[in-house]
């Protein structure tokens, strides 16, 4: 294949994005940081150190021919699956917010739950291009991604990790579909999950309070309802162009932590109806770009890599939002490219890394 130039807008998308949620991170954290840690600058400071590393990263990925990852997603499968074992281990994982899903490196912490999404859809993406022919046998040619995305799924639930869990379970199913498994199959999917999360939801009771408290948040306002109400909060009053950069209320001690989860929230809050028509535009355009690499990719390999990584960024874009707003109970999934966090702003970066170098390879 002829070898072009990079998506030069999926790429100013990404940056513009990325710098922004640096930005963000700092106006909705800097009240939090200053109380707790006496530097309004913690937060950002390590934001803008992994994104520096990001950028670099993705840019060096964009020039690294994809199908190299063709040839070592066993290896790179099998290595997250040690990661998910090692981190649940007490001693070597580190609990933060009820989860055991980190690696504590200094102040530093990374969480292998995220390198395990990428990993898993490189893998199945190979799967796929290479047994197209036997997915519509349920057995043969479906089985085996289902029961190696349950191992990933079970060892991340042991964290417990239900949000990044469910991407995964979701953004694999999305790949299936794309390969072209008989519609019958995610119908009894359907049903199997339901009552998958009927099971979870008795396992751990605080799940069901998070459902009852989005039905009627009011009912528990200083409690289970607590997050959603003061979200709503901030995203009411900000009009068309809200109260201005650094002037949320809500980011003080109202929204916990607000520059993780809820940093949506801020943005509506000090920057109205622009702000999220800003955010969202640039959401659409990274994934509307990174669809049409995929469909115009002549190699199955990377279409499937390229739907992939798009449908789990779509996918976790739009639940953190649907979070948010109330539509779904909160379950504390960030918001790509604009919640702090140094693993998911790393592995998204190099997703993009790879997007782009697939974009390399068509007209």
């Amino acid at each position: 294949m002829k070898k072009h130039n990079i998506d030069i807008l999926l790429l100013i998308s990404i940056i513009t994005i990325s710098i922004f949620g640096v930005i963000m991170v700092y106006s909705a954290s800097y009240v939090w940081a200053e109380y707790k840690f006496n530097d309004p600058f913690k937060f950002v400071k390590n934001q803008g150190l992994f994104l520096i590393i990001g950028i670099v990263l993705m840019m060096i990925i964009s020039k690294i021919n994809y199908k190299i990852y063709f040839e070592k997603s066993n290896l790179l499968l099998l290595i997250t699956v040690i990661l998910l074992i090692l981190v649940i281990i007490p001693g070597i994982g580190t609990v933060r917010n009820g989860s055991r899903s980190w690696f504590g490196i200094g102040s530093f912490g990374i969480q292998p739950s995220e390198a395990a999404k990428l990993a898993l859809i490189i893998f199945v993406s190979k799967y796929l291009s290479n047994n197209n022919k036997e997915l519509k046998n349920i057995k043969k040619g479906v089985l085996p991604i289902l029961l190696i995305t349950l191992l990933i799924f079970g060892l991340i639930m042991l964290q417990p990790d239900f949000g990044t869990g469910f991407i995964i379970i979701v953004t694999i199913i999305g790949l299936l579909f794309v390969g072209g498994v008989n519609l019958k199959f995610f119908l009894y999917l359907g049903l199997i999950g339901l009552l998958g999360i009927t099971g979870l939801i008795i396992v751990a009771p605080y799940r069901l309070q998070r459902i009852l408290s989005y039905l009627n948040p009011w009912s528990d306002p200083l409690g289970s309802g607590f997050q959603i109400i003061q979200s709503l909060y901030a995203i009411g009053p900000g009009g068309l162009f809200g109260y201005g950069f650094l002037n949320s209320r809500q980011k003080h001690f109202y929204l916990p932590e607000p520059q993780t989860d809820f940093i949506f929230s801020i943005i509506s809050e000090e920057f109205g109806f622009m702000g999220i028509l800003i955010v969202s535009s640039l959401f659409l355009t990274i994934i509307l770009r990174g669809l049409k690499i995929a469909k115009n990719s002549k190699e199955p390999f990377g279409k499937f890599l390229a739907f992939g990584i798009i449908f789990g960024l779509s996918f976790q874009a739009l639940l953190n939002l649907m979070v948010v707003v109330g539509l779904i109970p909160v379950t504390g999934v960030t918001l790509p490219f604009l919640s702090y966090g140094g693993s998911s702003l790393l592995i998204t970066l190099c997703s993009m890394g790879i997007i782009l170098n697939i974009s390399r390879y068509q007209k």
